[in-house]
């Protein structure tokens, strides 16, 4: 597929044609074809090892397709390296807590704050910080390494949602968390997505994810099994249930 050389207004903002993927032999995409249009949330369903976190991967450049495309606005942007995806307002929070566990909560977030909006922006980016997540304020002197699991994703996550991002794919993130911390995540979700991000929502536990859907895919064993408008978990069962 030849490279676009100028943004396309009706382009869907975030489109993967007939991507295939691998980790040297092992096969993980077998031709998957996605679209988000700006402004809406997509829902990417599937057991462990269906391929989900792999297409996060490929839409942020940290691997890139054997065949098929990936394009942001109707550009080609799958031979891009992470940075200069990031650049062009993509972000990618991956599973885990990345956070730096020496630190306290407010340097965790200084660090990463003067990095992206210099010495002056550091002030009004705590600020938001702390109103997307009110629990990091109340920590914002605690060592991160002694918070708990849940918090460490709120700080992690708080890291790049001060500045909301034009596209941000979410992998994963209610993965061994407690339910009233997932609760607390998504709404901030909700907020993220009330101020104009398009979200890619990487998810095996469905009931979060298609409260905020507007459509949603179901991956199975590397192949799009299932797309359409966000249901509930009973329409979906028929796709979900096999891959348990």
């Amino acid at each position: 597929m030849p490279p676009l050389s100028a943004p396309d207004a009706s382009a869907p903002l975030l489109e993967l044609r007939a991507v295939e993927a691998s980790y040297g032999p092992f096969r993980a995409l077998f031709g998957v074809s996605l679209e988000i249009h700006e402004g809406k949330v997509l829902a990417l369903l599937g057991s462990n090892g269906a391929g989900k976190t792999t297409v996060a991967r490929v839409c942020t450049g940290l691997v890139h397709p054997t065949a098929g495309g990936v394009l942001l606005g109707g550009v080609r942007i799958d031979e891009l390296r992470p940075f200069r995806i990031a650049r062009l307002g993509v972000v990618h929070a991956p599973e885990g807590r990345s956070v730096f566990a020496t630190l306290s909560v407010e340097e965790n977030l200084v660090l990463s704050f003067r990095r992206e909006f210099g010495r002056s922006g550091v002030a009004p980016a705590l600020a938001r910080a702390y109103e997307l997540f009110p629990r990091l304020g109340e920590r914002r002197k605690q060592v991160a390494g002694t918070l708990s699991g849940g918090e460490q994703r709120m700080l992690s996550l708080a890291r790049v949602l001060v500045h909301p991002p034009r596209l941000l794919i979410a992998d994963e993130l209610s993965l061994g968390l407690a339910p009233i911390v997932v609760d607390e995540v998504y709404r901030t979700l909700e907020t993220v997505r009330d101020a104009g991000t398009t979200l890619l929502i990487v998810e095996q536990y469905v009931g979060h994810a298609l409260a905020i859907a507007d459509e949603v895919a179901v991956l199975t064993k590397g192949v799009v099994a299932h797309r359409g408008p966000a249901g509930d978990a009973d329409e979906l069962a028929e796709w979900l249930l096999p891959q348990a």
